[in-house]
């Protein structure tokens, strides 16, 4: 059952969140997100290490290292695959909880 004190609490928490909301960096991503936490400082050393791996792989392939050029290429792979996870997993844990309060407010 839905009371006051229900509905002021999730107001206070919304406040809340949406108080430390700052721009963060993205490189890989078209818009910048405007959601700050640690997994967003977590994210962009992902990032970093997978521009890295790519220009290690890059010059693993120049001096012809073809095994260690495709476990580089193969690890930013998989990098950016656990990004885009992570991402989608927090968009659409904000989303719900966005949903949680009532549209009047």
């Amino acid at each position: 059952m839905i009371t006051r004190s229900n509905l002021a609490e999730q107001l206070r928490e919304y406040q809340v969140r949406s108080k430390h909301e700052w721009a963060t960096l993205s490189f890989f991503s078209s818009t910048a997100t405007n959601t700050s936490s640690w997994v967003d400082a977590i994210l962009v050393v992902w990032e970093l290490s997978m521009l890295a791996s790519l220009i290690f792989s890059g010059v693993a392939l120049f001096f012809r290292y073809m095994k260690a050029a495709l476990v580089l290429i193969s690890l930013t792979f998989l990098m950016f695959l656990c990004i885009k996870v992570t991402k989608q997993v927090r968009r659409n844990r904000k989303m719900k909880r966005k949903m949680l309060l009532p549209l009047s407010m």
